[in-house]
């Protein structure tokens, strides 16, 4: 298992016969201003919100803010390096965004487990980010765990 560099969990994979209900795994990172540079580029949202500091001066957040997918793809990585980890499939995945993300916050991506259903190999997991005690996002992702039968 190799390990991140900041103070993230080892990546794999837990295959679903190991998973159990309540079992979580997180992972911690600093949004950037090359973060949202970059996500901005690479999704081809430029909502000056996220990049223009004057103009998100004049909106309800009062300064600039994180795309909240970008905030999203944090869960992701939880998910597709830790838990259930490599070889999982996303089948699908329901988000809230409760509070902005600004450059400089440390966001923490937080998955656990809420089912297991081993016929289907689907697995429910509750996925949420915060920020401090704040709770940016909320949501249920379902995927297809990897499993030592199968693969």
């Amino acid at each position: 298992m190799m390990f991140d560099h900041s103070h993230n969990q080892p990546r794999g994979t837990i295959c679903i016969e190991d998973l159990e209900i309540g079992m979580r795994r997180s992972l911690t990172k600093q949004i950037t201003d090359r973060d949202i540079e970059l996500f901005a580029e690479v999704s081809t949202d430029r909502n000056p919100v996220h990049l223009d500091d004057s103009y998100a001066r004049d909106t309800i957040f009062q300064g600039r803010i994180a795309h909240g997918m970008l905030t999203a793809g944090l869960i992701s990585a939880v998910i597709g390096e830790q838990l259930p980890g490599h070889g999982t499939v996303y089948l699908g995945q329901s988000l809230k965004f409760m509070a902005p993300v600004r450059p400089g916050d440390m966001v923490t991506a937080e998955v656990t487990v809420l089912a297991i259903d081993h016929a289907k190999r689907r697995v429910t997991l509750e996925t949420t980010a915060s920020v401090g005690k704040t709770t940016v996002l909320k949501g249920e992702a379902v995927v297809l765990a990897p499993s030592r039968k199968f693969d």
